[in-house]
């Protein structure tokens, strides 16, 4: 059976609820390093203000509580959708698998109101609390993040190599929880999503306050918001760079059919290349650049290391020549934008250990505000890695997609109030944030309101209110 045959008798639903799906968590993963990694930076501005006496530090500190503030609301309307998502596109993996796979959601939302609370605690206890408390009921809002962040990938880790329940009669039975989440792929996969997050923030974070210094504002506010991040992101990206080669062999060990999409490789064999680019059809790579036997030798350290190809999965079993292309590049997209980013965190790491000072040199700047765009494309990338990569099973070796998803509804509807919901998030989203840069930029906001959306000291006088 061919590969155009077996796509011929996907259900009509299929495509839709895939896009729909990939859309809301391609959205939804860009906040979440924000929740996990970038109170963390907060922390630290914090504890700097604390301990030195920093103006600049705390007024940081009390700007991008503000800013997390308003990024955590978005990113739990966004986790919401897509939780009501996974029931009603694709009922038959709740259905038949929930009892597993619900468990780590569950997880993830005590996880997440521990995070909701210690979240309002801190951002309504500048100038109620006394420093350092204040400071410490930060902390389990870090924490939190990790936790429900390791807890939805413990999930989606489960659905790649499946764990701790037995079936009989096609239902689930004898579920072990911690076999759940502790499955095989859950320690590498949570690890490098929590290194992510904070490469993705502090990036990010610094990538805007480089663009400041190069409209001149090289005054200490914005190189400290400079430093904080990047420091932050220039320790993760290397061990980053090591988690993911212990990623990508696990991968080979455990995941024989989605290490031959990320190789693009039709035929079983040694000597392997590992090509990089090009495009995935009828059995083999075309274009692209090949490195003789470096797909055998970075799998098993030698060039006569086997690796499956995909010719010896059923053709039914197979995923499509271009679900493998996209599986293909968006590896090397995500492994090339880290040896990037490795490059300009060795750049700031040998001035610093030089000078004690940031590079000199405007290029410096400018890479380091395109590291922001790049750190999220390199995270879109990894997650249509390891999603599209695990195609066309929703559960390896139990579930195929094309069984779990809906066969009632018009999901093209559907699909497009879903996109108009999130445009309209997203505006609102910077509105709210330009809004508070503007506060911000008039001297108000953090110097002046103990709350994102008070009143801005000129305001309140004006109106006699005056500020609590």
């Amino acid at each position: 059976m061919s590969t155009t045959t077996v796509l011929a008798q996907d259900p009509a639903q299929l495509l839709p609820a895939r896009e729909q799906m990939a859309f809301t968590l391609g959205f939804h993963i860009i906040l979440v390093p924000f929740g996990v990694a970038f109170t963390f930076l907060m922390l630290i501005a914090n504890a700097r203000g604390i301990r030195r006496g920093d103006a600049e530090a705390m007024l940081l500190a009390r700007r991008w509580s503000q800013v997390a503030a308003v990024l955590f609301a978005v990113g739990a309307v966004s986790g919401t959708v897509l939780s009501f998502e996974l029931g009603l596109l694709w009922p038959r993996l709740m259905g038949a698998y929930g009892a597993a796979f619900g468990i780590p959601f569950a997880v993830e939302g005590l996880f997440f109101f521990l995070e909701a609370i210690f979240v309002s605690i801190y951002i309504y206890g500048w100038r109620r609390m006394r420093p350092w408390p204040h400071f410490w009921s930060g902390v389990p809002v870090v924490l939190s993040g990790i936790g429900g962040a390791s807890s939805v990938v413990a999930a989606n880790a489960w659905m790649n190599q499946p764990a701790g329940f037995a079936l009989r009669d096609g239902e689930i039975v004898h579920v072990r929880p911690l076999q759940v989440i502790f499955n095989g792929a859950f320690w590498y996969e949570a690890v490098h999503m929590v290194l992510a997050a904070y490469m993705v923030a502090g990036f990010v974070v610094a990538g805007v306050y480089a663009a400041g210094m190069l409209r001149g504002r090289k005054d200490r506010y914005h190189r400290l918001g400079l430093v904080i991040p990047l420091t932050v992101a220039a320790l993760a990206t290397p061990l980053q760079i090591v988690v993911g080669d212990v990623a990508a062999r696990e991968v080979y060990h455990n995941e024989p059919v989605k290490f031959a999409a990320i190789e693009a490789l039709g035929t079983t064999g040694t000597h392997v290349p590992e090509v990089l680019g090009g495009s995935y059809a009828d059995g083999q790579v075309h274009g692209g650049l090949s490195i003789p036997s470096g797909a055998s030798i970075l799998s098993g350290s030698s060039p006569s290391t086997r690796i499956q190809g995909l010719s010896e999965v059923p053709a039914p079993l197979r995923p499509d020549d271009r679900l493998v292309t996209i599986v293909h590049l968006g590896f090397d997209a995500m492994v090339g934008i880290g040896f990037a980013l490795l490059a300009l965190s060795l750049w700031y790491a040998l001035a610093w250990w030089r000078r004690r000072d940031l590079p000199r040199s405007r290029w410096f700047l400018r890479a380091t505000t395109v590291s922001g765009a790049l750190s999220v494309v390199a995270l879109e990338a990894g997650w249509v890695v390891t999603e599209v990569g695990r195609q066309p099973w929703t559960v390896v070796g139990h579930l195929l997609t094309r069984d779990a998803v809906t066969t009632s509804g018009n999901l093209w509807l559907f699909f497009g109030a879903t996109v108009a919901l999130y445009a309209a998030v997203g505006a609102a989203t910077l509105y709210v944030l330009r809004t508070l840069r503007r506060r911000w930029q008039a001297g108000g906001g953090a110097t002046g309101s103990d709350v994102p959306y008070g009143p801005s000291p000129a305001r309140a006088t004006a109106t006699g209110r005056g500020q609590a």
